[in-house]
């Protein structure tokens, strides 16, 4: 299990004073990705267009490129902006399979300034039912902090 706290003070460190959002994702991600073996896929989807997400930076095998918000975990965490949990994604109508390896995945949605969903954060699993509400809790505190909105 993530010691979330431990992890979020050193995201916090690693990000003072950083501006470019690319940079700030990519050290979000490369801090997640180390800190959990659950963790097999973790990577930032950025909203590139209306109803589009573009893969940005992430950590483990080849991701999908593009996910319109009308498919997928991802689609449907930018199209509402609640965080999705899956325990099986085989059970997840529209799951958009990136990896045949996955079982289970989290997405979080990260606010903008402005409060629009700017990006969604996506970590994939191997195992079967590894996410529950206290990742999802501490998954959303670390993306509000890191891109400015707060819960």
């Amino acid at each position: 299990m993530t010691d979330y706290t431990a992890l979020s003070a050193r995201i916090d460190a690693l990000v003072e004073g950083i501006d470019d959002e690319i940079a700030r994702m990519a050290t979000v991600v490369c801090e997640l990705h180390h800190s959990d073996a659950r963790f097999h896929w973790t990577g930032f989807y950025r909203v590139t267009a209306p109803d589009l997400l573009t893969i940005g930076p992430y950590q483990g095998t080849h991701g999908c490129l593009v996910i319109p918000f009308a498919r997928g975990v991802c689609g449907v965490a930018a199209r509402t902006g609640q965080t999705q949990v899956v325990d099986d994604v085989e059970d997840f109508p529209g799951h958009i399979a990136c990896s045949s390896s996955t079982k289970s995945e989290i997405v979080v949605p990260v606010f903008g300034m402005d409060g629009a969903v700017m990006a969604v954060l996506d970590i994939d699993s191997d195992d079967p039912a590894a996410f529950d509400t206290a990742d999802a809790r501490a998954l959303e505190a670390i993306c509000a902090r890191v891109f400015g909105r707060t819960i």
